[in-house]
């Protein structure tokens, strides 16, 4: 018999939302339905592994494709183009069921529109404004494919703006103003992509705005880069500030305008392009849910060893739901909630243990411009830490063998040689 769900489904159509209550009634397979919420790493990573002869898989997602967030950040200055890091959900399989709805509620009971064997919970977080007023409305995130979109016509229309007649140097100045919040590894790399895009290629078509452009990256800890080692972090430090990107550590925002930000014991400071990069947050269909047990600290779904969503009346796992990737932790497990865990411990066997699988961390790595990277393997040996342009070509090479297709392998060498050649585009569309 089915575990039923009811799950409210906020479908675009023609620029209208119409909640529909779906309801599938034909008769499982044998071996039953997985239901995956989510097209991000942990479902499609999952969807791809998957058995299709053991299950009918399902996929709702408000977007029908998977973004490679590693090379993000190259796309939203045109070192490379947004099909280079995207991969199709719909057609990726003929065994793959996907509809194209955005799942805003959950309720594990007796009514039900989808049924499922397993259901998978994997939607992922949402960028952490921390309740600062205006990041939502006038900062830009990079948590997908539309994000770099606008990132990229937004740094062009600064430039367009800036190179008009009539203005004054302080107004140039204000609107070529970049500033990164955050100085984990997306803003660094974010940072860095940028200041390649303005040293290699707006200095060509600009040169008399060169003088007039600055970055900077905020972040409230003492250093950037936490998790890496100190020495490379530092490493990284000395780097942005020999190419002029000021990075100015324990610095708060108390609030964001249309066209500066204020700064606790700095003032308002204005600028043309704010990237908010501050880490994640808790996404609203894993804070609506109901009964359901959660990490207080860290407000992700709390699962056991298998990966199952606890009841919070009984404190039980629910036999067939289940929760992975960002969204979710493991109870009293030093595992991710990835879908090599869930493979491993739930597909091919629901009698085995946590610790039949083994994860390996293989490292951090981090892009700092001009041809440089930082490589932080010390889990692996303690040693196996460096910066500099061996480092870079590791980077490039792991995150060009990680990408999910044979086409997306073509395409990225592909763009990086005609960016290499011919510079990027800088077409605003």
């Amino acid at each position: 018999m089915s575990n039923k769900t009811l799950i409210r489904l906020a479908i675009c159509h023609n620029k209208y939302i119409l909640i529909l209550f779906l309801s599938f009634c034909e008769t499982l397979t044998t071996s039953g339905r997985i239901v995956i919420l989510g097209s991000g790493w942990a479902g499609f990573k999952l969807m791809r592994e998957l058995n299709k002869e053991d299950y009918n898989v399902s996929v709702v997602s408000p977007r029908n494709y998977f973004v490679f967030t590693p090379l993000l950040a190259s796309t939203s200055v045109g070192t490379l183009e947004f099909r280079c890091i995207t991969e199709p959900v719909r057609g990726y399989s003929k065994d793959i069921d996907f509809m194209q709805a955005r799942c805003d509620r959950i309720d594990i009971g007796t009514k039900f529109t989808l049924d499922y064997d397993k259901l998978v919970i994997g939607v992922g977080s949402y960028s952490n404004t921390f309740g600062i007023p205006g990041v939502k409305e006038y900062g830009h995130f990079l948590k997908d494919v539309n994000d770099a979109r606008r990132i990229r016509k937004r740094v062009i229309e600064c430039f367009e703006y800036a190179s008009q007649s009539g203005l004054t140097s302080k107004q140039k100045e204000d609107r070529l103003h970049f500033v990164v919040v955050g100085g984990g590894p997306t803003g660094i790399e974010f940072s860095a992509e940028l200041y390649d895009f303005i040293a290699s290629d707006m200095s060509r078509l600009y040169p008399d705005l060169m003088s007039k452009t600055r970055m900077t990256l905020y972040d409230v800890a003492p250093h950037i880069l936490g998790s890496f080692d100190t020495n490379l972090s530092d490493y990284a430090h000395k780097k942005f500030n020999r190419k002029g990107i000021q990075i100015k550590t324990q610095r708060h925002v108390e609030k964001v305008e249309s066209d500066h930000l204020v700064i606790r014991d700095e003032g308002n400071v204005p600028y043309g392009l704010l990237v908010w990069s501050t880490g994640l947050m808790q996404n609203p269909l894993v804070k609506s849910l109901e009964n359901v047990v959660m990490d207080t600290k860290k407000q992700r779904i709390l699962t056991d060893s298998k990966l199952r969503v606890i009841d919070e009346t009984t404190q039980q796992p629910y036999p067939n739901v289940y929760a992975l990737g960002d969204c979710a932790t493991i109870k009293d497990n030093d595992l991710p909630a990835t879908a090599q865990v869930f493979n491993k411990m739930v597909v091919h066997g629901s009698d085995m243990e946590a610790n039949c699988f083994e994860f390996k961390n293989r490292g951090m790595m981090a892009y700092i411009g001009s041809s440089e990277a930082l490589v932080d393997m010390s889990s692996v040996h303690q040693l196996a830490k460096k910066s500099g342009h061996l480092p870079w070509l590791l980077w490039r090479s792991a995150y060009f063998s990680m990408s999910m297709s044979l086409r997306n392998r073509m395409l990225i060498p592909y763009h990086w040689f005609l960016t290499w050649c011919f510079g990027r585009d800088i077409s605003r569309f």
